[in-house]
């Protein structure tokens, strides 16, 4: 194999120079940076290449040619002047609270010019910032890049943690939006070549960057849906030598390969142009790694957003088919977090489609869906027989061996390990919520609701040989649940698969707490 693999690797230079595959994404940074003076956000969730794109950034402004040798760029007319570059990594200054905050800020901007030989004299902050920017467009003479990575880690790593985190996340707030602030001054903007920011979350303009209203906005921008992530034709053009290992070690051919790596990993789209991206984290683990397995969740755990969803007893099924307008996107902050906007911005949903007018939402792939759903299955539904937690595993393994038996009787004793008060006076959605999460969590491909041309299904359970039609009910029947399955014809849509179908009638007996019958049909 010609290039390695670069797990961990998020700094230009030593991709390049050691010799690790670096997928080309030039054509796109050349047309951020052609302009004569622009400042830009991008936000996208965690492990997707923002620090990468920030280091290019500054290797490119900083004229080292050599480093970009065979990437599209080099063949473009860009004039490689070096530039004074300030860069700015939040996730290492330190957070503890907004004093804090500005004093690591402080040092940074001391540190940041001691190795041009510049001795900065102002105390305050965004006076520091000044004259920082001014001195190094004086001494180079050339203006100076601004390139800021995990800007919102101040006050995101304080959510989730009471009112005290909140207050705190607040200060830093308005310490942020000062701080940034000092871009758009008259004093500074002649020394100012390119600005560039970047987090994970997208605060709306009337918070952070409220003083900086000439930031562009490229988050939702169709022209760089592609800029970050993998894109299918880049799987096979930079990593076509590790696809057939990959797929030699799981006992796949090359194409059934490539199709697991889309419905696990692909999926992520950030635009109206119906362009998906992998998570480049995901893909260069499972590559290196030869296995399938939940690698960007667990890299950290959402327990911020299941707080949330417990608070506002959100409708978890509903996750999988969300509609919103445009304006939810842009609607974040911390007086007003909104759920789909916070899932949407960390990678929990993405983009499934755009009509002109809402956006349809849902969760990008498997490895999101069944490990966010575990998650949530984990923490939302407690069980006095702690042994009975893991058994919602086995779920997968009964439906695809079509053993309904053992199916339901699983199903069942789990429902009889859920302690009473928290079954007590629930409904129909609470059981159709934990039956959902109980299958998902179980690694098979659940779609809860699925669009049919007479209306919605509970829920369909999909393998390659065959699908499960599910129509749940509360204290009526089996037979009234498959009678509702057959008039409605939600089995329409599968009829053309190929596959075997069954129709699956359940009926919830909520007095005592399980399943009282069901009924299974083969068409």
């Amino acid at each position: 194999m010609k290039k390695f693999l670069p797990v961990g690797v998020h700094i230009f230079a030593e991709m390049i120079n050691g010799n690790f595959v670096y997928v080309d994404k030039t054509r796109w940074i050349y047309e951020m940076a052609r302009i004569p003076q622009a400042y830009y956000f991008l936000s996208r969730p965690r492990r997707f290449g923002k620090s990468l794109l920030v280091s290019t950034l500054r290797a490119l402004f900083e004229g080292r040619k050599d480093l970009f040798k065979g990437l599209w760029i080099e063949n473009s007319d860009w004039t490689w002047k070096p530039h004074p570059v300030v860069q700015i990594d939040f996730s290492e200054i330190q957070i503890t609270d907004a004093g804090t905050l500005e004093q690591s800020l402080l040092a940074a901007l001391d540190q940041l010019a001691e190795p041009y030989a510049i001795r900065l004299e102002q105390n305050l902050l965004a006076n520091k910032f000044v004259e920082l920017l001014t001195e190094l467009s004086k001494k180079f003479g050339e203006k100076a890049v601004i390139l800021i990575d995990e800007y919102d880690k101040p006050i995101i790593s304080h959510l989730g943690k009471g009112e005290a985190g909140m207050q705190i996340a607040g200060q830093s707030r308005e310490l942020l939006k000062n701080f940034f602030g000092v871009l758009k001054g008259a004093n500074v903007a002649n020394f100012i070549r390119f600005v560039f920011i970047t987090g994970i979350s997208k605060f709306s303009k009337v918070g952070i960057f409220s003083d900086l209203n000439n930031l562009e906005e490229l988050s939702m921008q169709s022209d760089y849906a592609e800029l970050l992530g993998y894109t299918d034709d880049e799987i096979s053009r930079y990593f076509k030598d590790y696809v057939p290992a990959l797929a030699e070690a799981n006992g796949l051919s090359d194409e059934d390969c490539l199709e697991n790596l889309r419905t696990w990993y692909n999926g992520y789209r950030f635009s109206q142009k119906d362009a998906k991206v992998y998570n480049p984290f995901s893909i260069l683990n499972v590559l290196k790694s030869r296995s399938f397995k939940t690698f960007w969740f667990e890299t950290a755990t959402p327990s911020f957003l299941v707080n949330l969803i417990k608070e506002r007893d959100y409708p978890i099924p509903n996750i999988e088919n969300l509609q919103v307008r445009e304006a939810t996107f842009s609607t974040y902050d911390l007086e007003n977090l909104q759920l789909e906007a916070l899932l949407f911005q960390t990678g929990y949903i993405t983009i499934h489609g755009y009509d002109g007018f809402l956006y349809r939402l849902g969760y990008p792939n498997q490895e999101v869906k069944n490990s966010f759903l575990s998650y949530l299955y984990d923490n939302l539904v407690k069980l006095d027989n702690i042994t009975l937690k893991e058994q919602y595993i086995r779920l997968h393994q009964y439906l695809a061996q079509e053993d309904m038996n053992q199916f339901i009787e699983t199903v069942n004793a789990i429902l009889a390990a859920i302690p009473y008060p928290q079954l007590q006076g629930k409904d129909e959605s609470y059981y159709h919520t934990v039956f959902y999460m109980m299958l998902a969590a179980s690694g098979v491909l659940v779609l809860t609701e699925p669009l049919s041309s007479h209306g919605r299904v509970d829920m369909a359970v999909e393998f390659k040989d065959k699908v499960y039609i599910v129509e749940l009910k509360c204290n009526q029947s089996a037979t009234e649940a498959i009678r509702q399955i057959r008039e409605k014809r939600y089995h329409e849509k599968y009829l053309q698969s190929g596959r075997k179908i069954f129709l699956l009638g359940i009926n919830f007996d909520t007095r005592e707490r399980a399943i009282k019958d069901w009924r299974l049909e083969t068409l």
